[in-house]
């Protein structure tokens, strides 16, 4: 950039920044349709977030995204263009939703940045980004090295820089190098101490987390190809008992999972953060045939989930780990009582589960004491019997009480409950989804979503996509419903 700028006469500076020249604000470089191709093609690796002035999450994202450009400075540059004023280079990477991420290499789009949007996650993340998709390792101090490492890692030993399986290793690596670490060596020796006699692929765990119940070094001893390894890395690379952290948190909590929550400090304290994790493994080990897996994790870390998805403060069970299931379908659970060190408390919450003897926690608001009015006020704990009876068809609307959409929904869907308060057998209710569990099937991710579940098919609830008018929801109701709709008191045909 100083070199490009050194060429621009001093009477023109300000009219080229004005123009839509790089500008640096903090440590995120701002580029535009003027500048964005020569400018990123000058570097190896960078972050570039496409925003919006008006966006509500790209002025959430901001402060993070200037921390984490301050902290990768001289490592990957992070800079940001404002598609209000750039509509050209937006358009041209498809960017149709803000804030949109991606990661660019020598100027070229090279995949969308799916990592974390926390500071440190952008950090984590973006580390992993800088440099080769697969390390080079020359000596047993490079490889010794290199797994010896936070993370777990995966590293090729082949015969030559001609191997054909070489090439497929680095192809992969190419592909896979956003989620895991890859090196490798073409000296054949470097991995004798490992027990490597021909060309081979190893995964390395993590060594703090090594332990007598599993193996801590995995070999890989199919083909080589994209496909095969992604699989193997999947299957193998958490093992028995993995630490979870908000970066692995999305690819952990896909299965059903048992979680201890303790003062876990693997930086500062990796003896006292496995001496928890151990009496974990001891106890999972007896039930590791049976589908459920198990981690630990840093209780600070997740607070406010805890807190708000599980009803546990900070301060319960005190020293002593505190321990949850939550169920590839959503269901929960909470270990009420104490752990014991000699984990004979941890082996009857599992004999519990496992026997189908667990109450499920569900968060829910208490159940109205008076719930007279036209729209009917549904909690977590009364779902059951008013959106699923079998002898009534409901409307239902998941809402936030923050939410500006849904306080202007709230007087047309008050009418609406007015409109069919005298058929007895239709419902028009609502949920705060904020104080409530969700239950398995209605898929809320923004607000108001609106779902109808039928009388007659309560394992099939229908978003409603239509309008939201007075006229458009009886309109939907005229056609989906189990029955003639009641409308004002007066039987209406259809």
């Amino acid at each position: 950039m100083a070199s490009f700028l050194s060429l621009i006469p001093a009477f023109m500076l300000s009219v080229v920044i004005f123009s839509g020249a790089v500008v640096a604000r903090g440590d995120v470089l701002e580029l535009g349709d003027a500048d964005f191709d020569y400018l990123a093609a000058e570097h190896e690796t960078m972050l570039v977030k496409f925003y919006a002035p008006w966006c509500g999450h790209c002025k959430k994202l901001a402060p993070d995204f200037e921390t984490a450009a301050s902290r990768l400075k001289g490592t990957v540059p992070l800079a940001k263009v404002d598609c209000t004023a750039s509509p050209d280079i937006c358009g041209r990477f498809g960017v149709t939703g803000y804030p949109t991420l991606k990661i660019f290499r020598n100027g070229e789009d090279s995949s969308s940045y799916d990592g974390p949007r926390s500071a440190d996650g952008i950090v984590h993340y973006m580390k992993k980004q800088a440099g080769p998709n697969s390390v080079t390792l020359r000596s047993e101090a490079d490889v010794e090295a290199f797994v010896n490492h936070f993370d777990a890692s995966v590293v090729g030993f082949f015969s030559g820089p001609d191997s054909a399986q070489l090439a497929e290793f680095l192809k992969a690596a190419g592909v896979m190098r956003d989620h895991f670490r890859f090196a490798h060596t073409i000296n054949m020796t470097l991995g004798l101490k490992h027990g490597v006699d021909t060309e081979s692929v190893l995964l390395f765990r993590p060594p703090r987390l090594s332990g007598k119940f599993e193996e801590s070094v995995l070999r890989f001893t199919e083909t080589v190809t994209t496909h095969t390894l992604r699989r193997f890395i999947r299957d193998n690379i958490f093992g028995m008992c993995p630490h979870l952290t908000n970066e692995n948190r999305d690819k952990l909590k896909g299965q059903d999972l048992l979680t201890a929550y303790y003062d876990l400090d693997y930086l500062r304290n990796p003896k006292g953060s496995n001496y928890w994790r151990n009496r974990v493994m001891k106890v999972g080990y007896q039930f590791a045939s049976q589908g459920l897996s198990f981690a630990v994790a840093n209780r600070r870390d997740f607070v406010d989930e805890l807190e708000e998805e599980f009803g546990l403060g900070a301060s319960d069970g005190g020293d002593l780990p505190f321990v949850t299931i939550r169920t590839r379908q959503g269901f929960k659970y909470t270990m009420r009582e104490e752990f014991t060190r000699d984990g004979k408390s941890l082996e009857r919450f599992l004999e519990d589960y496992f026997a189908g003897r667990l109450k499920r926690y569900i968060k829910s608001e208490p159940i109205p004491e008076k719930n007279k009015g036209p729209v009917k006020v549904v909690v977590a704990e009364s779902f059951e019997e008013i959106v699923n009876d079998p002898e009534k068809d409901v409307l239902i609307e998941f809402y936030a009480p923050w939410c500006g959409h849904c306080k202007s929904l709230e007087p047309k869907y008050k009418e609406l409950a007015e409109q069919l308060y005298s058929d007895p057998n239709i419902v028009i209710a609502k949920m705060d989804a904020t104080a409530n569990d969700v239950p398995q099937g209605f898929d809320v991710q923004g607000f108001p979503t609106i779902y109808f579940a039928r009388a007659d098919k309560k394992d099939q609830p229908k978003r409603y996509e239509g309008a939201r008018e007075v006229k458009d929801f009886i309109k939907y109701l005229k056609r989906e419903s189990s029955h003639i709709p009641v409308v004002s008191g007066v039987r209406e045909d259809l």
